[in-house]
């Protein structure tokens, strides 16, 4: 009986923690810039810097509804479903709301966790926040420029920094070098 009353309340509890509105195991139908995949939102730049402050109303007019859901109201994609997550192409990575600079290639590495990671941000691409949700005490990462939910950091990453940055790909552009 112990056995059945604990299934039921795990069972509760991850449903809780689930609270997709959206299936993030889907890929958006637009991955790369040249899809125009930023036509309707006048505040995606990969140069600007100037600091947003835009309603979350105006975003969910602009943005697709998985990226919303990510950035905008800190879900998460389920692991190893993202489009980064296996991916070691050399380049530029952004924020897929306002275009910010975050990451540089050569500090991703394979953590085997399911989420794209790096050891490295750009100092001036992130800021950080406290997040006590789901029972857990985490520093949330977030986009300097627009304050878009991107993941987490953790302290278990490689040398020479010895953080992981645990990225949800959703909240990621990629940008190849090029040749």
């Amino acid at each position: 009986m112990k056995n059945v009353f604990f299934l039921i309340l795990m069972t509760l509890f991850l449903q809780q923690c689930a609270q997709k509105k959206v299936d993030l195991t889907k890929q958006p139908q637009q991955t790369k810039m040249e899809d125009n995949t930023h036509a309707n939102n006048p505040y995606y730049s990969r140069t600007d810097k100037t600091k947003l402050n835009v309603s979350n109303e105006e975003w969910k007019k602009i943005l697709p509804p998985e990226v919303y859901a990510i950035a905008r109201e800190a879900n998460t994609e389920y692991p190893f479903t993202g489009k980064y997550n296996d991916f070691d192409e050399v380049g530029e990575y952004y924020c897929a709301v306002c275009g910010n600079h975050l990451f540089r290639s050569s500090s991703k590495f394979a953590s085997t966790c399911g989420w794209p990671s790096f050891f490295e941000a750009d100092k001036d691409g992130v800021i950080y926040k406290r997040d006590s949700s789901h029972g857990m005490e985490r520093i949330e990462v977030l986009c300097k420029r627009c304050e878009s939910h991107l993941g987490h950091v953790f302290n278990d990453g490689p040398p020479p920094t010895g953080t992981r940055f645990c990225m949800n790909s959703v909240s990621l552009d990629f940008q190849r070098d090029k040749k």
